[in-house]
């Protein structure tokens, strides 16, 4: 049996590449969240140390972003938010590299910052960016705003004049490190005027379309090959490292390696900040008829993937639920924080937290079980979303009885909390997978799904051996390389196995059929099996799979889709991720520590290909909910941040983390994502348990000290 190369030792992350000659980069970084460069001197950089600065960029495109163009290599004019870059270095040894930093003179002309996303919108604030050329579909509106997703259904606010009851309340959620094991790490070269990039990504054919149109090459001169990462949880999308390190290359000549150190990832990329405004109005039953979400999301210095958090974000925040008149009015906002992108859970955490927060809070209004108002307005299939879009195959309130049950919810609702939620799939979307049979007789799976720990492996050898007929030992993953597999638009979403799963099943159909010309028989008559390729009922007519080397075939799944960014209205969603929480908790009222007794998930599965796997994602994604609801804050003081370190940022420890249990809902025809479905309920669940035990809490994380000043007078 072949042991995991995770628990021998032998996997080579990204941080672990290495080439004959490699160079060693850092990265001079600014102090200050908004100045203006007025001089930058590398005359005291030893000779052998190559220093990239803005003069060396000039023939690049001058920005690049994978929604807005608007972040250049290195700074040219001015910073924009502390831990920007301003000069890069490469050097023999990574501490002649940070030598050469030392020698670096910048002198910096100290500008206004804007902090606050709600004031960075309105017009009094500085403009961070001017003359960026946006994309056709978004919306950018005021000074920083750089994209606007509105959405009405129905009669909008006007339907509120049929509500009997009305409530409106504000909702916030802090911004949050990702904090993966291993950093960010990129390697560099270029070979025959073709730029060679091994990096960890999750976003390989993102990486390769942008490092080619910001060289001005050719995609096909751009070669990106995937490392296995550790850890990523939205992190590692798009362009990171990638472009610095292969600017540092071609002024070198020679391959150049970059590792981000701790306190790099922290102004590198965040979870968005987010602000929330929501007004609910029900009818006396319970019944829900309308619902306007204000959200303000703040991306930081470069809008990244902010646009669509602030749509994703957006319509999460509806909840699943029928109402007839819903707006929504998104806003993702420049300031001088450091970046903001994907986040596991991807912008539904936010949603959901006010959401389920409102819920509960009108349930407390109307007299009524949480529960039971949630059940009364859930969707149902072939329900209408606001989007407009009919939904099939909904379980939501499968996952919600299923929580509710696992806290024994009839017999006492005191200190225990629900939470329930939709979460988009990056739509539209596309996949391919090519199957090849190799000289030694086994099936290669060529695919762009990348690894950052979840186990894509088992899940894509088992798929593969289910839709061919073959043991899953004659199926192999062969390396994800853009030279070798075809495009996949991200591994992003929890949608790889959704994705992957259909896209292998038509690879497969595919060989089968090239299998079966080659054997000049009908496909339906092919027998595979691990004794080769025969015939049903000719069992004398039998060829080993080593002699059909060379075969190959692919096949490719996509989804069409996407919403009006006007209106709000078209398809949000191919593929709902649906799932539900239930917390009960005790809250100490003298230190406002807060114990989680019990805490159970339950998420729509679909059809389980990998059960271990599926399991630990479900942990992993459960522990992360747990550290937003009570621990994981970035900090910030005039645009710094001021606990980037792993000894002030507080993740959950193994003793925080309760024994939780979960299950999976299964059913349908399809395999589910899972990596992050528990992540956007919990917090909203331990909140309303809180809530339950008598502390009103509005803003996450729910620390010992609000906790404390949320206690209810005596």
């Amino acid at each position: 049996m072949m042991l995991d190369p995770r628990i021998t030792g032998r996997i080579q992350y990204a941080q672990d590449q290495h080439m004959p000659g490699m160079l060693h980069a850092r990265i001079l970084r600014s102090p200050y969240a908004h100045a203006r460069i007025v001089s930058i001197n590398t005359a005291a950089v030893p000779r052998d140390v190559v220093c990239l600065t803005r003069d060396d960029v000039t023939d690049l495109e001058p920005l690049y972003g994978p929604m807005v163009k608007d972040q250049p290599v290195v700074a040219r004019e001015r910073v924009l938010h502390v831990g920007d870059s301003v000069v890069a270095v490469a050097a023999p040894t990574l501490r002649e590299a940070e030598a050469a930093l030392e020698a670096v003179e910048v002198e910096y002309e100290e500008m206004t910052g804007v902090f606050d996303p709600v004031e960075a919108a309105g017009d009094s604030s500085p403009v961070l960016h001017e003359s960026l050329d946006y994309p056709p579909d978004l919306r950018p509106d005021g000074r920083n705003v750089c994209h606007r997703f509105r959405l009405q259904s129905g009669l909008g606010e006007d339907g509120f004049a049929g509500a009997d009851v009305v409530m409106e309340e504000a909702f916030s959620i802090a911004g949050a490190a990702h904090v993966p094991m291993e950093p960010h790490a990129t390697l560099a070269y270029w070979e025959g005027g073709r730029l060679h990039v091994i990096t960890g990504t999750q976003t390989p054919f993102n990486v390769r379309r942008d490092l080619a149109a910001l060289f001005r090459l050719p995609e096909e001169r751009v070669r990106v090959v995937v490392a296995p990462m550790g850890g990523s949880f939205g992190a590692k999308t798009f362009m990171r490292l990638e472009a610095v390190t292969a600017a540092l290359a071609r002024k070198s000549g020679r391959p150049v390696r970059a590792v981000l150190t701790r306190a790099e990832e922290f102004v590198t990329l965040n979870r968005h900040p987010a602000r929330f405004r929501i007004r609910l109005g029900a009818k006396r039953d319970g019944t829900f008829v309308a619902k306007s979400v204000d959200a303000w999301w703040d991306t930081g210095a470069y809008a990244d993937c902010g646009p669509s958090v602030c749509t994703k974000g957006g319509y999460a925040a509806i909840g699943p639920y029928r109402i007839p008149n819903v707006t929504v009015d998104s806003r993702c906002v420049y300031t001088n924080h450091p970046p903001a992108g994907a986040f596991r859970g991807y912008a539904a955490t936010q949603g959901v937290w006010a959401s389920e927060r409102m819920t509960d809070l009108m349930a407390n209004r109307l007299q009524m079980d949480p529960l039971e108002l949630r059940l009364q307005n859930l969707l149902r299939d072939g329900d209408r979303f606001a989007t407009g879009e009919i939904l099939q195959d909904v379980r939501f309130a499968d996952c919600l009885r299923a929580a509710a049950e696992m806290v024994e919810w009839g017999s006492d609702r005191k200190n225990k909390g629900l939470a329930v939620m939709l979460k988009g799939m990056q739509t539209p979307s596309r996949t391919g997978v090519a199957l090849d049979i190799d000289a030694g007789g086994r099936v290669v799976v060529r695919s762009a799904t990348t690894d950052m720990g979840q186990r894509p492996e088992p899940t894509q050898r088992a798929l593969a051996s289910q839709a061919l007929g073959l043991p899953m030992e004659d199926i192999v993953v062969g390396p994800n390389d853009t030279d070798l597999v075809p495009f996949d638009t991200r591994t992003t979403s929890s949608r790889s196995t959704f994705m992957m799963s259909n896209a292998i099943r038509e690879a497969a159909a595919e060989l089968r059929r090239r299998i079966a010309d080659r054997l000049e028989v009908a496909s339906e008559d092919l027998v595979l099996d691990g004794e080769g390729a025969g015939v049903r009922g000719t069992p004398g007519r039998r060829v080993a799979l080593s002699d059909l080397a060379g075969l190959r075939a692919e096949g490719s799944f996509a989804t069409p889709g996407g919403l009006d960014p006007d209106t709000g209205q078209g398809v949000a969603s191919s593929h709902w991720h649906q799932s539900a929480a239930a917390a009960e908790v005790t809250v100490d009222s003298e230190t406002g520590v807060t114990t989680i007794k019990r805490l159970h998930t339950s998420v729509y599965a679909g059809q389980v290909v990998d059960r271990p796997g599926a399991e630990l994602q479900n942990e992993g994604s459960t522990i992360f909910g747990i550290g937003t609801a009570l621990l994981e804050a970035i900090e910030f003081a005039d645009g710094q941040v001021t606990n980037g370190n792993l000894s002030d940022y507080e993740i959950p420890s193994i003793l925080d983390v309760p024994d939780f249990t979960y299950d999976f809902v299964e059913g349908g025809q399809h395999a589910h994502g899972l990596g992050e479905m528990a992540v956007p309920v919990v917090p909203a669940a331990i909140g309303n348990a809180v809530a339950a035990a008598g502390y009103r809490m509005l803003d996450l994380p729910m620390t010992a000290e609000r906790i404390v000043d949320a206690r209810p007078a005596r």
